[in-house]
C-alpha cells in the first residue's frame, strides 16, 4: 500500500476530490427516500398535486446534481489512477533496464512483461475503484442506517443486525480469494512464457514435428489457469447470493414489522417505503463493495508481484570511474572463473591472458566450451566469480557503466535489429553519427552492397527483429552498428557465421584496416575466420587448452589441430 501511495503523491488533489465528490453524490442519494416518503405521506395521501409536482422536481434536481458529482468524481479518479499507473510503469521499466544479465536470467522476460502490463493494469483498476467506492459504499451503508434511526428506532434495529452479517460475508471472501488471485497471475506468467517460446521458436518446433507436444503443454497450462480462475470466481460468486439472502430476509422482517406498525398507526406507509429504499440502497452498495473487494484483492496481489521486481536490486554495482593507464594491455584476464548458478558447475575457470591494443584475438572451441561466457565478461555483462578482468590497466569494476560502453563495442551472437529504418538501427549506439560515418561503417561491414539495392537506402524500413532481412544481412547490419561506435575494443561473437567465405575474408581485411585500430576479439566456429589473428585462444570445457598463433597451435595443440583438420583437407 505504501508503494501505491508513493506513486499517487503527484495526484494528491485528484485523490482527494474524487472521493469528496462521490461523498456529495452519496449525501444527495440518502435524501431520495425521504423525498419519496414525503410524496406518499403528504402528496398522495392528501391528493396534493402541486406538492407531488414540487417533490418530483426536487427528485429530478437531486438526480441531475448527483450525476454531475458522479461524472466529476470519475474524471478525477481516472486521472489519478492512470497517472499513478503510468508513473509506476515508467519507474518499473527504468528499474528493469538497470538489471544485469544475471537478474534477467533469474526472473525471466515473460514474468517482467506480465508485471509491466497485466499486473499494473490491475493496480490501476484497483486505484480507480477505491477512489470511487471505498468511502462512498460504507458511507451509504452507515448513512442509510442512521437515516433509518431518524425515521423509526425499532425498525432500524433490523439494520444493526443486517450490516455486520453482510460485512462478515464480504471480508471472508476477500481473505480467501487474495492468495488465489496471486496464483492466477503466476499461472498467467506461465502461459505468456509458453506462448513467447512457441512464437520465437516456431521454426524449430515445426522442424522437429513438435506441434502436438507444444499444444499439449499449452493446454495443460491453460487448464491450470482456467481452474484457478474458476475457483476464484466460484468463491467470489458466493458474495452476491449470500448478501441477497441476508438482505431479502431483512426486507421480509422489515415489511412484516412495518405492516404491523402501520396498522397500529405508529408508522406511516411512506416511512415503510423509505426504510425499504434504505435497505435496497444498502444491498446495492454492499454488492458494489463486494465487487470492489474482489478488485482490491486482485490489485493487492498484483502490487505484491510488482513490488517483488522493485525489491530485486541489481547485484552488479557501478564503479566510481577510472581512466585508462598508458601502455597497459587492452584486456587482461587474471585467473578468472565464472559460474551461472550458485553451486552449479563453473562455465569457465583459470582463464589468464593478455590482449594488447590493436591486436586481433581469435577464440575457438567446441559447443559449450565457454567462448561466449568469456567475452561476456569483457563488457561486464556478468561479474567474474573470482579473478580479475582489467581493461587498459584498470579493474573492470572501477569503471562506470557509461565508460565501459564507450570502451567496448559488442556484436552479439544473435543479430538483433529493431523496428525502424536502417539509419535508426545504425544510430542506436551513436545518435549523432554523420552520413559519412554511417557509409564508412556499411563499407567495412560489407553491408553497403545490399543497402545500395534497398529503396531509400538508409531510410529503408527494417521490420521488428529484422524479419525482412536475410541472416547474412542482419549480421552485417549489427556489425555496421558496432563498428560505427569506434570503440577501442570490438567483440565479434560468431557474428559472421551466416556470411560466405569470400565476404568473411573481405570483412576481416576491412576491420584490420580501420583507422582507429581497435583490439578485436573474434569468436568463431570456422578456423578460417581466425587464421591470421595475432593470438588464438583455444577453449575446451571452460579452460584455455591452447594459446598462440595459428602455426604454433597446429604444432602444440591437439584440439586446435583437430578442429582445423576437420575443416581443411589434412596435409600429407
Amino acid at each position: 500500500m505504501r508503494m501505491i501511495i508513493q506513486f499517487m503523491k503527484d495526484y494528491k488533489k485528484e485523490s482527494v476530490l474524487a472521493p469528496l465528490f462521490k461523498m456529495l453524490e452519496a449525501i444527495l442519494e440518502l435524501f431520495v427516500p425521504l423525498v419519496v416518503a414525503a410524496i406518499i405521506d403528504q402528496g398522495i395521501y392528501h391528493e396534493d398535486r402541486p406538492y407531488i409536482w414540487l417533490m418530483s422536481l426536487l427528485l429530478f434536481a437531486l438526480a441531475l446534481i448527483g450525476l454531475l458529482f458522479s461524472v466529476t468524481a470519475q474524471y478525477f479518479a481516472a486521472k489519478s489512477a492512470v497517472g499513478a499507473a503510468t508513473a509506476m510503469r515508467s519507474k518499473l521499466f527504468a528499474h528493469i533496464l538497470s538489471f544485469g544479465y544475471t537478474e534477467m536470467d533469474a526472473i525471466g522476460s515473460s514474468t517482467l512483461i506480465t508485471r509491466m502490463t497485466s499486473d499494473i493494469n490491475q493496480v490501476q483498476n484497483g486505484i480507480n475503484m477505491v477512489l470511487r467506492l471505498f468511502l462512498r459504499s460504507p458511507f451509504i451503508v452507515f448513512g442509510a442506517m442512521i437515516m433509518a434511526f431518524t425515521i423509526d428506532v425499532k425498525a432500524a434495529l433490523i439494520f444493526v443486525v443486517t450490516i455486520p452479517l453482510l460485512s462478515i460475508v464480504v471480508f471472508t471472501v476477500m481473505a480467501v480469494t487474495r492468495p488465489i488471485y496471486k496464483n492466477v497471475q503466476a499461472a498467467l506468467d506461465r502461459i505468456l512464457n509458453i506462448t513467447r517460446e512457441n512464437l520465437t521458436g516456431v521454426r524449430v518446433i515445426r522442424a522437429f514435428n513438435r506441434e502436438e507436444g507444444e499444444k499439449q503443454q499449452f493446454v495443460s497450462a491453460n487448464e491450470r489457469l482456467t481452474g484457478l480462475q474458476k475457483f476464484a470466481g466460484m468463491i467470489s460468486g458466493l458474495t452476491n447470493p449470500l448478501t441477497l439472502v441476508i438482505i431479502n430476509l431483512a426486507i421480509i422482517v422489515l415489511i412484516q414489522a412495518g405492516a404491523v406498525r402501520v396498522n397500529a398507526g405508529s408508522l406511516s406507509q411512506g416511512e415503510v417505503v423509505a426504510l425499504y429504499n434504505y435497505l435496497s440502497q444498502i444491498l446495492v452498495e454492499l454488492i458494489k463493495f463486494a465487487n470492489l473487494i474482489v478488485t482490491i484483492t486482485r490489485a493487492l496481489a498484483s502490487v505484491s508481484r510488482v513490488k517483488d521486481i522493485f525489491d530485486s536490486v541489481p547485484a552488479m554495482e557501478e564503479g566510481e570511474g577510472a581512466s585508462c593507464a598508458a601502455g597497459a594491455p587492452a584486456v587482461e584476464f587474471r585467473d578468472v572463473a565464472f559460474r551461472y548458478n550458485e553451486g552449479g558447475e563453473a562455465a569457465i575457470s583459470g582463464i589468464s591472458f593478455q590482449a594488447q591494443p590493436g591486436q586481433t584475438i581469435g577464440i575457438i572451441g567446441g559447443t559449450g566450451a565457454g567462448k561466449t561466457t568469456l567475452i561476456n565478461l569483457i563488457p561486464r555483462f556478468y561479474d567474474a566469480e573470482s579473478g580479475t578482468v582489467a581493461l587498459f590497466g584498470r579493474d573492470i569494476r572501477e569503471y562506470t557503466f557509461r565508460e565501459l560502453r564507450d570502451l567496448v563495442s559488442v556484436v552479439p551472437q544473435k543479430a538483433q535489429l529493431f523496428a525502424g529504418t536502417i539509419r535508426s538501427n545504425l544510430r542506436m549506439g551513436v545518435p549523432d553519427a554523420s552520413e559519412e560515418e554511417m557509409e564508412e561503417a556499411l563499407c567495412i561491414s560489407q553491408a553497403k552492397e545490399f543497402v545500395d539495392k534497398k529503396e531509400g537506402r538508409l531510410d529503408a524500413e527494417v521490420e521488428q527483429g529484422g524479419r525482412n532481412l536475410s541472416g547474412g544481412q542482419k549480421q552485417r547490419m549489427t556489425l555496421a552498428r558496432a563498428i560505427l561506435k569506434k570503440a577501442p575494443i570490438l567483440i565479434m561473437d560468431d557474428s559472421a557465421s551466416a556470411l560466405d567465405y569470400a565476404t568473411d575474408a573481405r570483412l576481416r581485411q576491412a576491420v584490420q584496416k580501420m583507422p582507429h585500430r581497435p583490439t578485436v576479439f573474434i569468436v568463431a566456429q570456422r578456423a578460417s575466420s581466425i587464421l591470421h589473428a595475432d593470438q588464438i585462444l583455444v577453449l575446451d570445457d571452460g579452460q584455455i587448452v591452447g594459446m598462440g598463433t595459428h602455426q604454433e597451435l597446429l604444432d602444440s595443440c591437439d584440439i586446435y589441430r583437430e578442429i582445423y583438420e576437420t575443416q581443411y583437407k589434412k596435409e600429407a
